[in-house]
C-alpha cells in the first residue's frame, strides 16, 4: 500500500504544480497571456512565458531575453535563480516540477509499440542538450543581433516544443488575428512538437534526455546538490533492479547522483535491501 502511494505521489505533485503555475484561466478564455506582477518571477520548470495560463516566467526564456537585449547582457536574478534551485535540488525539478516533463511521462504511459528507454546513440545524444544550452540559449542571442543590437531567443523561437504546446497552439486557436499571421516558422515548431510527441510514446522523456537546456543547466549542479541519493554499499547486493526501474537508464549503484538522474525515486522504491536512501549533502 505504501509503495502504491509513493508511486502515485510524484504524478500528483506534477499535476498540482502544473495546475497552480498555469492557473490563469481567463487567459485560456480570452486568448491573452497574463502580464501581471507575478510574471516577473521565474518558475523552476520549463514553463512558457506565453502560455495563456502561465503565472510566471521560464528561466530559459528569461535568460535569452537578457542575453539578447541591447541594454543588458547579464542578470544576477536569473543566474542566482538557477544557482539557488540547482544547488538545492538539482534535477529533482525535472522529475517533479516541470510541466513538459509531466506531458512526456503521460505520453510514455500510453500503449504503443515496444517501449525503449533510450534512442540509438544514447551515450552521444545525451551531450546534445549541453550544446543546445551553450549555442542556442547563450551564444547565438549574444552574437547574432539585428541592426539595433537586439538578439533573438533562438531556443524558444526555433526549437522549444513546450512553447509550441503550451503557448503557440492555444494562442493560435484562441486568437483570430494571430491565426491569420502564422507562417512557416510556426509549421516548423509544430513539426518539432509532433516529433517529440511520437518519440515520447516510444522512448521515456526524450526531450529531457537529449534536448532540454534547463535540464542541462540543473545537471551541472546535480552531483553537488543538497538533495541527493546515497548508496549504503554494505547493503547493496548488486541485483541491478535499480537500473531496471530507472527510466533514465542509469547504473545507480555506480553513480546514484548522476547528472542524468531526475530524482523520480523509482530506484529507491524497488531496492530490496533499502541500500539506496535520500540524504542531504554532508550527512
Amino acid at each position: 500500500m505504501a509503495d502504491r502511494i509513493k508511486e502515485k505521489l510524484r504524478l500528483w505533485v506534477q499535476i498540482v504544480f502544473t495546475a497552480l503555475t498555469n492557473g490563469y484561466l481567463y487567459g485560456f478564455v480570452s486568448g491573452r497571456i497574463y502580464t501581471g506582477p507575478l510574471k516577473t518571477v521565474c518558475l523552476p520548470g520549463l514553463n512558457c512565458y506565453s502560455c495563456p495560463g502561465a503565472l510566471g516566467s521560464c528561466p530559459i526564456g528569461a535568460l535569452q531575453a537578457v542575453l539578447g537585449s541591447r541594454d543588458y547582457k547579464f542578470s544576477f536574478y536569473i543566474a542566482g535563480f538557477l544557482l539557488f534551485f540547482g544547488s538545492l535540488f538539482g534535477r529533482f525539478i525535472c522529475g517533479w516540477l516541470c510541466p513538459f516533463g509531466l506531458v512526456q511521462d503521460l505520453l510514455y504511459k500510453l500503449p504503443f509499440i515496444r517501449k525503449r528507454k533510450n534512442l540509438p546513440g544514447h551515450k552521444f545524444l545525451v551531450r546534445l542538450k549541453y550544446i543546445i544550452l551553450g549555442v542556442f540559449v547563450m551564444i547565438l542571442p549574444l552574437v547574432v543581433t539585428d541592426i539595433i543590437g537586439q538578439g533573438s531567443p533562438w531556443f524558444c523561437k526555433y526549437i522549444c516544443p513546450a512553447g509550441t504546446l503550451e503557448a503557440g497552439i492555444p494562442l493560435t486557436l484562441l486568437n483570430g488575428p494571430l491565426r491569420t499571421a502564422v507562417g512557416h516558422l510556426f509549421s516548423w515548431k509544430v513539426l518539432v512538437l509532433i516529433l517529440i510527441v511520437i518519440l515520447s510514446l516510444w522512448v521515456c522523456r526524450p526531450f529531457c534526455k537529449y534536448i532540454c537546456p534547463l535540464g542541462a543547466a540543473y545537471s551541472l549542479f546535480h552531483p553537488v546538490s543538497l538533495y541527493r541519493y546515497h548508496l549504503r554499499k554494505g547493503l547493496c547486493i548488486g541485483c541491478g533492479k535499480c537500473k531496471e526501474a530507472c527510466k533514465m537508464d542509469i547504473k545507480v549503484w555506480e553513480n546514484p547522483n548522476s547528472p542524468e538522474c531526475i530524482r523520480c525515486g523509482e530506484c529507491l522504491r524497488v531496492c530490496p535491501t533499502k541500500a539506496l536512501i535520500r540524504r542531504r549533502k554532508g550527512h
